[in-house]
């Protein structure tokens, strides 16, 4: 049981078990994993306690209703085990400036919480845009050989290095 002591585990077995979560999620629920429905589902069920039950008339709140549901569960134990495993580890600690944020941009959180938050509404918009986040594509819908994961995944990674190459050596 070391393993779960370690501060950083193997990809190729963390893989492996995200493919077994994966197989266990198509047999139990029949639904691909994916996490930005579980975000799209949270946002109704905020607006549902300022706007009541007018939120349900939305289309959009039709074919994704503002419910808990498996996904959500599934949001919910990623941050509980995150947290279990970086208690075990040793390495939790609260951190409100990473260190190579502050070497680039200086130390003030409120810079880095807003850059965070605007970041964090683009991906979503991009998530639901795409129509899954990149859990949903290129985990599930690569597994399932779908062009249009494939296409996502592809478009991920080149969108991530262009804009970590873009906050880190033109901006930074």
């Amino acid at each position: 049981m070391d393993w779960l002591t370690m501060a950083r585990w193997s990809p190729y077995m963390v893989g492996i078990g995200i493919g077994i979560l994966s197989w266990f999620a198509f047999l139990l629920s029949d639904k691909p994993i994916g996490c930005s429905t579980a975000y799209a589902r949270t946002s109704g069920m905020l607006e549902r306690l300022v706007r009541g039950n007018k939120v349900l008339e939305k289309p959009y709140y039709q074919k994704f209703a503002p419910v808990v549901d498996w996904e959500w569960m599934l949001v919910v134990g990623v941050v509980i085990g995150a947290f279990i495993s970086a208690q075990l580890s040793g390495v939790f600690q609260l951190l409100w400036v990473p260190s190579t944020w502050a070497t680039a941009f200086g130390t003030n959180p409120a810079l880095r919480w807003l850059v965070a938050l605007i970041g964090g509404f683009f991906m979503g918009l991009g998530a639901r845009w795409a129509g899954g986040c990149t859990s949903g594509h290129g985990i599930s819908g690569t597994l399932q050989l779908a062009v249009s994961s494939w296409l996502a995944a592809i478009c991920f990674f080149i969108g991530g290095i262009a804009a970590a190459m873009i906050i880190f050596h033109v901006i930074g």
